[in-house]
């Protein structure tokens, strides 16, 4: 009998439902050695794979791939004269030359733990590359559920004890309502005082945001002034569209910004450990703008590429930007709440 040897997203699938039963290690990445952990020179894999080159130009040798969520040392940054045009930036990495659009800076910072978390909640980031999280399943033990990644933002409800015996943040998922937990080590409490509304001084109907597709930009403007211009990632048509299915292009046209939630999950709705799935949970910084489809602007923690159509509808940006736009628009909100709802900024489309 011939035993198929499995695929690597095989592999990884079967590594991820199997934590439960091996030794509690497993669920605890581990990123390299305290030395190495304070550089900011590393980046993630956000895809199923990349592609080391030769040199900073998609048309020279491959040499090897990397392969999604391995850790990657950048030697020096490379704005190359071989583009692509929309995002020329390559690192250099151990052999070669990686173009950065599908890879994620991060860094390894753990955190001091809350020993109390008040009722309502608090708002926290994950400050490692990514952390694997688990469901308490009573009796049943516990078994791995979402990986969540560098920046993204998530509810902590409560401190619990972990299945390794340590401290865990108990994070609520607002789509599903289900709790998980996660390593409170590898989450920081964001403080009240980092997310006070921007510009409130401004009159809020003298606050607009216009987005053209064409050239895949943002501007954000007070009156007649640009306050702030970034490069954004629209949402990719349907090559056959099809009527019965949401359109994945950004409409055009005139909205206004009606909800916002410091921390979102997008996807189709799945509790699951497979990291090949459709689930984002944790979005940062979204501010929904059209309420048919359910189109935001959102920090991205999955692609670099601004400057080209990426997404499935959405205004992809940099997650910086995204915190910064979520706390300048209106409705006014603190960060302190799941949701914030009203008619606030007005949002141009061309």
């Amino acid at each position: 009998m011939t035993m198929l040897k499995p695929t690597r997203r095989e592999f990884l699938k079967l590594s991820g439902f199997t934590l439960g039963a091996i030794t509690t290690q497993a669920f605890m990445p581990f990123f390299g050695f305290e030395t190495e952990q304070k550089s900011n020179l590393l980046a993630r894999v956000g895809t199923g794979s990349v592609s080391v080159h030769s040199q900073p130009n998609d048309k020279s040798t491959i040499l090897y791939q990397r392969y999604r969520d391995e850790i990657i040392n950048i030697y020096a940054e490379v704005v190359s004269e071989f583009g692509p045009g929309y995002n020329p930036l390559w690192y250099r990495v151990w052999g070669g030359y990686v173009h950065s659009g599908y890879l994620q800076r991060v860094e390894i910072n753990y955190n001091s733990i809350k020993n109390k978390i008040p009722e309502e909640g608090v708002l926290g980031e994950i400050t490692v590359p990514f952390t694997q999280t688990m469901r308490d399943r009573s009796f049943l033990g516990w078994d791995p559920v979402y990986r969540l990644y560098y920046q993204s933002t998530h509810w902590v409800m409560g401190l619990d004890e972990g299945p390794d015996k340590e401290p865990w943040y108990r994070l609520k998922d607002e789509l599903l309502n289900v709790d998980y937990h996660v390593p409170a080590s590898h989450v920081r409490i964001i403080p009240l005082e980092e997310l006070t509304p921007l510009s409130t001084d401004v009159e809020p109907h003298l606050k607009r945001i216009e987005v053209s597709i064409a050239y895949q930009n943002l501007k954000a403007f007070e009156g007649e002034n640009v306050v702030f211009e970034t490069k954004i990632a629209s949402g990719v048509p349907m090559r056959n569209p099809d009527p019965t299915l949401i359109p994945t292009d950004t409409p055009k046209g005139t909205f206004y910004v009606q909800s916002k939630l410091p921390s979102k999950h997008m996807g189709d709705g799945n509790l699951t450990s497979d990291i090949f799935a459709y689930e984002l949970p944790g979005v940062p910084w979204t501010s929904f703008f059209e309420p048919v489809t359910g189109v935001a602007f959102h920090g991205t923690y999955w692609h670099h590429n601004f400057g080209i159509r990426m997404s499935r509808g959405c205004i992809n940006m940099k997650i910086e930007e995204a915190k910064w736009l979520f706390r300048w628009c209106t409705p006014v909100t603190n960060g302190d709440k799941i949701e914030s709802r009203g008619l606030g900024t007005k949002v141009i489309v061309i």
